[in-house]
């Protein structure tokens, strides 16, 4: 026994050590949360001044924000909140221009981002869900390296990605998730982008939204699969098991990358949401249910994809200038400034 004893003090040194090392590993080896954004659209004429918005992300402790354009007025609210921002490059007329030239680029960083050089800008999103068949779509490529090249050319290579927005549509086959496919033009336009993100180490960003499934097919997409709160599991794939239609939708597209050798990329869910009001399965009760649940389910990432998922909320107000009815309903603010409903964003 006296072997293994020790004195009063060398047991309260190695005491107080166990103690320093448990905080040391709960502080800095716990898993880290899902990092969820919203995004700040701008249709409607009815919204409340920027800095006003930017002090409603704040007052609600929402870290993380997507720009569609570059307002100048929000970057200038921005300036200083350490609120970390995705700044969109609008499809029109931006796409053409930025791919014409490389001063085209560097002058479009110079007066969207150094000019803000207190703003914590994460992401550069080059154009947002452009289809094979736009007029803009050849430009989408260029564009991208351009910023990017800007980016780099600026000393910001290592602070800010430039990537783009792409959405569910792109996607052909989806069932099962194992079997998720691009279709042909979707994979021509996305694959000198996927190998561009591969080389470069970024994320896509991609728009998932439950909520069109379920409306375009409400008989074999069913609401509560939807709306994550479906009792048990739905679509068996394999070792995976799929309880919920985002997850499913998520591996799709993680089985789709996978075939045209985009493994290696992840997905950062760029808007997902649920309308309250305007048309099928749309009230504040499954608004509520399903952007809560979405919030809580992403710490967790997908049965092929485990892990946190960097995911933003679409969106931040109603915009009543969209059409049809339902895409006027999609904020989790009045423009009143007056919440929806309770949510907890972190």
């Amino acid at each position: 026994m006296a072997k293994y004893s020790c004195s009063v003090n060398r047991c309260r040194i190695m005491h107080s050590t166990l103690v320093l090392l448990g905080l040391f590993m709960a502080i800095f080896l716990k898993p880290t949360g899902a990092q969820v954004g919203v995004c700040y659209g701008m249709m409607a004429n009815n919204l409340p001044p920027k800095p006003e918005v930017i002090a409603l992300f704040q007052q609600k402790n929402i870290r993380r924000i997507r720009l569609y354009d570059p307002n100048q007025e929000a970057l200038q609210a921005l300036g200083g909140t350490n609120i970390k921002v995705m700044l969109g490059v609008p499809n029109e007329p931006d796409l053409q221009n930025l791919a014409a030239s490389q001063a085209n680029a560097d002058q479009w960083v110079q007066n969207n981002v150094r000019k803000y050089s207190n703003v914590n800008f994460q992401y550069i999103a080059v154009g947002n869900e452009v289809k094979p068949t736009d007029p803009y779509a050849r430009f989408l490529f260029p564009a991208m390296k351009n910023i990017h090249n800007a980016i780099v050319g600026a000393g910001l290579g290592d602070r800010i990605k430039v990537s783009t927005a792409t959405f569910f549509g792109a996607i052909e086959v989806s069932y099962p998730p194992s079997h998720g496919k691009f279709h042909s033009d979707y994979q021509k336009l996305l694959s000198p982008v996927i190998n561009f993100l591969k080389a470069n180490q970024v994320p896509i960003l991609v728009n998932i939204y439950p909520y069109f499934s379920h409306m375009e097919n409400p008989e074999q997409v069913p609401l509560n699969y939807a709306l994550f709160t479906s009792p048990s599991i739905v679509v068996n794939d394999g070792p995976f098991q799929y309880q919920y239609l985002f997850d499913a939708m998520v591996d799709a597209f993680y089985s789709a990358l996978e075939k045209v050798d985009g493994g290696s990329l992840n997905i950062v869910v760029s808007e997902s949401g649920w309308p309250s009001q305007g048309g099928t399965a749309t009230s504040l009760e499954n608004a509520r249910t399903y952007n809560t649940k979405l919030v809580q389910h992403v710490n967790q990432g997908t049965p092929k994809r485990p892990g946190p998922i960097e995911t933003y909320l679409f969106a931040m107000f109603d915009e009543r200038n969209k059409e049809p009815e339902y895409e006027k309903h999609w904020g989790l603010f009045f423009p009143s400034k007056q919440e929806k409903y309770p949510i907890n964003l972190n």
